[in-house]
């Protein structure tokens, strides 16, 4: 093969591939990042909650919580537009703990704070497994980009000791 040849493959080649490169590209961000902080008697844990980004605990003090991210992009592909962190939460707490014969919800909490809307309630019901008043703080927050779903949960005596912290843990929420 001649020089001249050559050169010209290479050139049909090289424009072969320009022409590739030519395509557009659109980004993507994988995975969300938030930040949240936690009391320093709790732990970082798994397997509270398979569905949850985030989990805590404290063994011995016999208290635990996660946060479920539902971000609004996530939302929308499974054609699901909330309108406000309220209409969320009451799509949340409707079904929640529901079996449960003995259910309490309290009612909701609403604030704004720096731009997040916040809702926040407590709920309770007997645990005929654990044979005691199974306690839970409920918090969402919605951002700009995301509803976050925080359960903060322990015996009904943990709402006294821990609801302060627990509080702390919802407005601690940013991304």
């Amino acid at each position: 093969m001649t020089i001249k040849k050559q050169l010209l493959t290479a050139l049909i080649l090289m424009a072969s591939f320009a022409a590739f490169a030519q395509t557009n590209m659109k980004n993507y961000k994988a995975g969300h990042a938030f930040q949240v902080s936690i009391p320093d008697y709790m732990t970082k844990t798994t397997g509270i909650n398979e569905a949850a980004t985030f989990q805590f605990d404290n063994t011995v003090k016999d208290i635990g919580g996660f946060i479920i991210v539902d971000t609004k992009d996530e939302l929308e592909l499974v054609q699901l537009k909330f309108t406000s962190a309220q209409e969320f939460y009451e799509s949340f707490i409707k079904d929640f703990l529901i079996k449960e014969k003995n259910r309490t919800i309290a009612s909701p909490q609403l604030k704004s704070v720096d731009g997040y809307s916040y809702v926040e309630t407590d709920a309770s019901f007997y645990s005929k497994e654990s044979k005691m008043e199974i306690y839970y703080y409920i918090g969402i927050v919605e951002t700009k980009n995301a509803f976050y779903k925080l359960l903060c949960y322990g015996g009904i005596d943990s709402k006294e000791k821990f609801k302060a912290d627990f509080q702390k843990i919802l407005y601690s929420i940013k991304d």
